[in-house]
């Protein structure tokens, strides 16, 4: 039944030979790896607002370049993971890129933030498209649904989590229809939105100066008193508000390998693609809403804010909050893509258990993917599928990982830059020995200086690369001194605290792998070693004389086909009134086996008998002790919920104590 449960949800395997008919092509995979940056477009204004308010209405005039500030810094980091994409083929993003230049801690703090980052994206895009829905029936017979937001949510989660389990090519082509949806939603709501300011002039009426919303983190501070320290402090606050709209740009440069051949250059591609779009509707969205006067309200978000402006309450309204519920959601699948990719590359790092680096039925992460869901259900219920408490979470994480993967770079360009110094000079030598021994110092002099051009042609590609590469770190790292400060006592300090113990863990299942590994390893052994003959203590526990019992003697028995073994059964006594007649009925059925009765005055089976057969275990340590279970088994699963499981509690106990062998004689009952 749960194979065909299975079966139904997921849909039938898929072999490892469809391996390369299930990578994506650009179109599918900017829907797949960019639903999460394009559907920040959607709270990222809202986010600035939510600051610059704290100041009062004066503050809004600042919009537009903290809009364009974004969009710049959104350049430099499509720019540097462009190169990362080329640098770094098999994808893994920052985790990789900070691991091989930076070493291997800074390695796992990357990828401890961007665990936390995609279990974020899958929370607070799953809380923003429930918010975005309820946003939209409010004064509607449905806005009831306000009160079952977690529900929602957890219902989302799992729905998103068996579509990804489907495999990847089958989620992004389910995916990919909300995702250009969104696009064409939002490319609408800019354009007519600009047309209908620009013919008619009409605003949205300013709140009063006691109902404005914003973030109470930032604190009130009184209109006409934005200057110096203050100034500079509220703008670097909105700004770092507004870079959400970063979150997910570098989703791609971590699933190279989901791509169709060429994978880095199709990568790059849809890279740019979704920059180019991106930067459309960032500066859309803010220019409009600063020109529209919007302002964020607790209950309606700002997208819906201007979308009503715009177009009414009419349809074209509820297929804007649609198509932006429906990205928000989607967004989720942007973080299923790439936590059980890099996951699976920590695994193979021995960094995780192993689990996470094997593929299921359909080509996917499956260990992942369902880990991810779990923890992002978690992240959910104790929210309240609140997505603004858990923003501050949210963007420390994305940061540091902004942070280490530019730094990462940085140091990249320099190694390879020494490296093609010293392999310039080897050709350059050869080549100038050559020319000595062949040809005219002319030709010769000639050639060399070609060499150098090209030597200084590639010089300036390396010093444009440390250029942007050292400004998206510093820009980046400004952003997470800001955000961790700012919203340190707002939750923060939970990212701060748990990257930490995140990096703990994985050094010490690394640890835990290389002592497996040691200890398993034969390079030390320069022989197999002589083993002396192999004598065996079996013991059969018994609870009585019947039909399941009769097959574990006499495979017991079996086992001491070379005399070399020792066969005793036991029989652990809870009501002493029905010892004799087990004695008089193994006389007849007890193939010989002598029978030995343990005593339990507090009627516990398991501890006399575990006592029993670890201490023969510690008495014969040159010896092995095999413990054969009789065990029946009912037809139905069912009916396992009708017996005691005594038998798997004396087999996971076992399993720890060294020098004892555990086996099960199975026999299979009728209907």
């Amino acid at each position: 039944m749960l194979k065909s449960l299975k079966r139904y949800l997921v849909g039938n395997p898929i072999s490892t030979e469809q391996a390369q008919h299930e990578r994506l092509n650009n179109k599918t995979a900017l829907a797949v790896f960019s639903s999460d940056p394009l559907s920040s477009v959607a709270y990222s204004t809202e986010a600035i607002l939510l600051v610059l308010l704290a100041a009062g209405t004066i503050a809004t005039g600042y919009l537009v370049p903290i809009v364009i500030g974004i969009t710049v810094l959104l350049g430099i980091l499509v720019l540097s993971y462009r190169q990362t994409i080329h640098a770094y083929p098999s994808g893994g993003g920052a985790y990789i890129v900070a691991k091989d230049n930076l070493g291997t801690t800074p390695g796992l703090v990357a990828g401890a933030s961007l665990l936390i980052d995609y279990i974020l994206t899958v929370a607070v895009s799953i809380s923003a498209g429930v918010a975005a829905l309820t946003s939209a029936v409010q004064g509607t017979r449905f806005e009831f649904l306000q009160d079952h937001r977690v529900a929602i949510c957890i219902t989302l989660v799992v729905f998103i989590t068996l579509v990804n389990l489907r495999g990847v090519r089958e989620s992004g082509a389910i995916f990919a229809g909300p995702t250009y949806l969104f696009i064409v939603a939002m490319l609408a709501l800019v354009v007519v939105g600009f047309y209908h300011y620009l013919t008619t002039g009409d605003v949205i009426p300013t709140p009063a100066a006691d109902a404005l919303h914003f973030d109470e983190s930032v604190g009130g501070i009184a209109q006409g008193g934005l200057t110096g320290f203050a100034l500079v402090w509220l703008l670097m606050r909105a700004f770092a508000a507004g870079c959400t709209a970063l979150t997910g740009v570098e989703a791609i440069s971590n699933g190279i390998p989901a791509f169709k051949e060429p994978e880095s250059k199709n990568a790059a591609k849809t890279l740019t693609w979704m920059a180019a779009i991106m930067v459309v509707l960032v500066l859309g969205t803010g220019f409009l809403a600063f020109k529209i006067n919007a302002h964020p309200s607790p209950d309606e978000t700002l997208v819906s804010l201007m979308t009503r402006h715009t177009f009414g309450t009419g349809i074209f309204y509820y297929f804007v909050q649609a198509a932006t519920a429906a990205i928000l959601i989607l967004a989720a699948n942007t973080a299923y893509a790439d936590f059980p990719r890099l996951a699976s590359l920590l695994a193979a790092d021995r960094f995780l258990p192993r689990q996470f680096a094997n593929r299921g039925d359909k080509l996917v992460f499956s260990n992942g993917i369902v880990i991810l869901a779990i923890l992002s259900i978690f992240l959910i219920v104790i929210f309240g599928g609140q997505e603004q408490a858990m923003l501050p979470l949210y963007a420390l994480g994305v940061f540091l990982s902004f942070t280490l993967s530019q730094s990462g770079m940085i140091v990249h360009w320099l190694r390879l830059r020494k490296s093609e110094e010293a392999k310039a000079r080897i050709i350059e030598q050869e080549e100038a020995e050559h020319l000595h021994r062949t040809e005219d110092p002319s030709a010769a002099s000639h050639k060399l200086e070609r060499l150098k051009a090209i030597e200084r042609d590639e010089g300036g590609n390396w010093i444009f690369s440390i250029i942007i590469n050292s400004l998206g770190a510093v820009v980046t790292f400004a952003v997470l001194l800001v955000i961790g400060t700012t919203k340190f006592t707002h939750g923060a300090w939970a990212v701060i605290v748990l990257i930490p113990l995140i990096v703990v863990m994985f050094r010490a299942i690394h640890g835990h792998y290389r002592m497996v590994a040691a200890q398993l390893s034969l390079d030390k052994v320069s022989q197999p070693p002589t083993a002396a003959p192999l004598t065996n203590r079996i013991i059969v526990p018994v609870s009585g004389i019947h039909r399941g019992v009769l097959p574990a003697l006499r495979y017991a028995k079996s086992l001491n086909g070379n005399g070399n073994a020792t066969v005793t059964a036991i029989y652990v006594e809870i009501n002493p009134a029905n010892t004799e007649e087990i004695r008089q009925q193994w006389e007849i059925w007890g193939e010989g086996i002598p029978l030995h009765i343990l005593e339990s005055p507090y009627r516990s089976i398991t501890t006399p008998l575990l006592k029993f057969i670890n201490d023969e275990a510690e008495n014969h340590k040159n010896s092995m002790t095999t413990v054969v279970l009789p065990e029946f088994v009912p037809r139905a699963w069912w009916q396992q919920l009708l017996h005691n499981q005594t038998t798997l509690l004396i087999k996971g106990k076992l399993l720890f104590s060294p020098n004892i062998v555990v086996t099960s004689v199975p026999h299979h009952l009728r209907r």
